[in-house]
């Protein structure tokens, strides 16, 4: 078998697999629980046949003059998933603190504001060597790696504190993060290797359509299998966790304001109110000597 037949042969498996992924989480209602992985899937599988669909116009003789019809959907789908990806990974974030109510909140901010700063400086590290419709090439894998590197910080944070959340190892927010962590190490292999042996391109295609399909794989399974139910965390109070959830919680809320006594600006009006007590008090005892 050729190498040409077995990349198509996987990248038919690779749509199926999205599809089934797709129509199991559609069918478990996972997208009500994580509405940007629903979108993401539901991109995935609209536009995965449209765009082979242009590329075999494209690859074709007489399709060279046709570029233009598969690079701008391509890298308008390309940017868009980048943009989604961003989101899933802020609801998994959330869906792996949802015990702990003042870390997630506390979380959530730093979380969109390292992503924030992550497409600051993905867009300030862009060379701009390239000008006019090349320049979008540039922006759109600058703006993967940038996802990239934060849904593997997102795993390794899962990976580290997963005993300290009371995560399972079965719960579809860690699936999520898995798959995507898989696909990202995928990415940086790949673009390494390619880089230093550009005439392996063919084995390593196979090696990184493999990976794909082993990281979707893993959905389909977390999809198939039942999701335990995420009981209330209960934690010690001496914990470290507990406390800083506490302290997150504080963060951002302001105490009840007690207005303070005020003293008297004039000492004056104290001492007049000092004298009319005393004659009130001699009246009253005059006027029981005299009854």
């Amino acid at each position: 078998m050729s190498s040409h037949t077995a990349m198509s042969l996987m990248s038919v498996a690779e749509f199926v697999l999205w599809a089934a992924v797709s129509f199991l989480f559609w069918k478990k209602r996972l997208h009500r629980r994580f509405p940007a992985m629903g979108a993401y899937l539901a991109l995935r599988v609209t536009s995965t046949p449209i765009l082979l669909l242009l590329l075999y116009v494209v690859s074709q003789p007489w399709g060279h003059d046709y570029y233009p019809i598969y690079f701008f959907p391509y890298f308008a789908v390309y940017i868009a998933s980048a943009v989604v990806l961003f989101f899933v990974c802020i609801e998994v974030f959330r869906s792996a603190l949802s015990g702990f109510s003042g870390l997630m909140k506390f979380g959530i901010v730093v979380f969109r504001w390292m992503v924030l700063v992550s497409v600051i400086v993905t867009i300030s590290s862009i060379s701009f060597a390239h000008r006019g419709l090349m320049l979008i090439p540039d922006i759109a894998y600058a703006l993967m790696r940038s996802v990239s590197i934060l849904e593997l910080c997102l795993l390794a944070f899962l990976c580290l504190s997963m005993n300290a959340l009371r995560l399972p190892i079965r719960d579809m927010a860690f699936g999520i993060a898995l798959g995507f962590g898989l696909m990202s190490s995928n990415d940086f292999i790949f673009a390494s290797l390619t880089s230093r042996n550009s005439s392996m391109t063919a084995p390593l295609q196979l090696v990184y359509e493999s990976l794909i399909l082993f990281a979707v794989g893993t959905w389909l399974t977390y999809c198939t299998l039942p999701e335990p139910a995420r009981k209330p965390v209960v934690m010690p109070v001496n914990s470290t966790i507990y406390r800083w959830n506490d302290i997150a919680s504080a963060l951002g809320h302001t105490g009840t304001q007690v207005a303070a006594p005020q003293p008297a600006n004039s000492f004056f009006l104290t001492d007049v109110e000092k004298v009319v007590d005393k004659v009130l008090n001699r009246t009253l005892k005059s006027s029981e000597s005299g009854s």
